[in-house]
């Protein structure tokens, strides 16, 4: 059978688009749908415009520290519509990127919305259809909102960047990465944060020791963070909700229905909220915002009807080459919920190739896998928490937390960590933690010496670099306990 294109990728994020340019290189005849923007969760909506937020937030702190330092210089207002004007236009040039890319290496694209028909045939919004030998599923995932009354109230990550103003009081719901990330960020920014999560503590798969000072530096810095909390109702704040209204309350008048409330602002979430808590307080917050989870963009793609296999999640199940339980079919990234980080999904991309144009069966490297999450301070992370380690081995754990050198100056009482795991039997540090400023510079490093299996001797023998916070990481002589 003849088909119009070797591979057909759909979607346009960072693995897809890897995928596709790597395969076009060898000759290859490609086509990529995306249905928004190229580039992806990670470059629109998701790493970047969120790491440039972190920037923007740190700012207020930096000018505080300068006058313990000798500067006079006071911070003023923080403009959200500047920023968030700058903000769009780089992400428009960096789609802009991404489409170049596409271009040069002679890849079809398609900006509409595809799904399968059969195991090689793409059909589009557009009313176009494709066959291709090969279809690549790399659709990412999408914040989800709890199945609970009036809960699309509540904004979500994606919304986050297209606020047209920063609300004075937000209730964040999660205590995952996200949920973190942008407590810091919006508090940063001057608003009023407060944060609900379920469990016992945030940042749940971390390691305990490193997640605790998290939750202890964003408590310092003025995030309301309350453990094995959760919200049980919640409506819009007008009426009889609203047990201390607002001025905007009050300028609402009568009770609303959620969805009369949505369509009263264009159908884009947000606006003064009533939440009634488990801890039995309620209270009103200018806006909520879900961080509690994501899902896999599966919906609608008729993977199942062509016998591709998915999980209770709707992750697509893939063997260790990406491949799908149709031969045709394959899929990376977030879409298979393996390892759900923007790296991982290009790397999957990459081996893709390798294996099915290059003829060169390529498992991706799912082990060791460097990650960092952007609170203030960052926590940056390789290998097996103090927990994981235990359950496998007899271990030793080095540890030291500190107050370093600029912030102490400053007169901040933040503190860092830093925190090696080595195996008894072998002395290989089997992972590294830090929480720190920039921790996810060094933790970058770091996992380059714990990928090669350093030990801990191959630590000691490092000569540290002073004055640095990382030297910890060389000059930790006894260990702290052992498990």
């Amino acid at each position: 059978m003849a088909f119009d294109f070797d591979l057909f990728v759909i979607g346009g994020g960072s693995g897809g688009v890897r995928a596709a340019r790597t395969s076009a290189a060898t000759g290859a005849r490609v086509a990529l749908a995306e249905e928004s923007r190229m580039g992806g969760t990670c470059v629109i909506r998701g790493c970047v415009p969120k790491k440039l937020m972190v920037f923007a937030s740190s700012y207020r702190e930096v000018i505080d520290d300068a006058r313990a330092y000798g500067w006079s210089h006071e911070a003023g207002e923080f403009d959200w519509p500047t920023f968030r004007a700058h903000l769009h236009k780089e992400l428009d040039r960096l789609e802009e990127v991404y489409r170049a890319i596409l271009s040069r290496n002679n890849v079809t694209t398609y900006d509409t919305r595809a799904w399968l028909t059969d195991p090689h045939t793409v059909e589009m919004a557009s009313g176009e259809t494709a066959t291709a030998k090969h279809i690549l599923i790399a659709t990412g995932g999408h914040p989800a909102r709890p199945g609970m009354p009036n809960a699309e109230l509540g904004i979500v990550s994606n919304d986050v960047f297209l606020m047209e103003n920063l609300p004075k009081s937000i209730l964040i719901i999660g205590g995952g990465y996200i949920a973190c990330e942008f407590a810091g960020i919006l508090n940063g920014l001057g608003v009023e944060v407060t944060q609900y999560y379920r469990g016992a503590q945030i940042l749940r798969g971390f390691d305990d020791e490193a997640r605790g000072l998290v939750a202890e530096a964003m408590r310092e810095r003025g995030i309301d963070l309350h453990l094995g909390t959760n919200i049980v109702e919640m409506a819009p704040a007008s009426g009889e909700h609203g047990p201390h209204p607002t001025e905007s309350d009050a300028a609402m008048g009568p009770p609303v229905k959620a969805l009369d409330m949505l369509a009263a602002s264009g159908g884009v979430p947000g606006g003064p909220v009533w939440v009634k808590a488990t801890n039995g307080t309620e209270r009103v917050f200018d806006t909520l915002f879900f961080a509690t989870g994501r899902k896999p963009n599966t919906d609608g793609l008729g993977l199942e009807e062509c016998g591709v296999k998915l999980g209770r999640k709707g992750e697509v199940i893939v063997d260790d080459y990406s491949q799908t339980s149709v031969p045709s079919i394959y899929a990376i990234g977030d879409v298979t919920s393996r390892i759900e980080l923007t790296p991982v999904a290009i790397r999957e991309g990459m081996a893709f190739t390798e294996t099915v144009f290059k003829g060169n069966p390529t498992k991706p490297d799912h082990e060791l896998v460097a990650s960092a999450v952007f609170t203030q301070p960052e926590l940056g992370t390789v290998g097996l928490t103090e927990e994981q380690a235990a359950e496998q081995e007899e271990i030793e754990v080095y540890c030291t937390s500190f107050k370093p050198m600029q912030q102490a100056f400053a007169g901040r009482s933040d503190r860092v960590l830093m925190k090696l795991i080595v195996s008894k039997a072998t002395r290989k540090v089997l992972g590294c933690h830090i929480v720190a400023d920039h921790a996810g510079e060094m933790i970058q490093l770091a996992a380059i010496a714990v990928k090669m299996g350093a030990t801990k001797e191959d630590f000691d023998r490092t000569c540290a670099v002073h004055p640095t916070m990382s030297e910890e990481l060389v000059t930790m002589s006894t260990p702290i306990r052992t498990a």
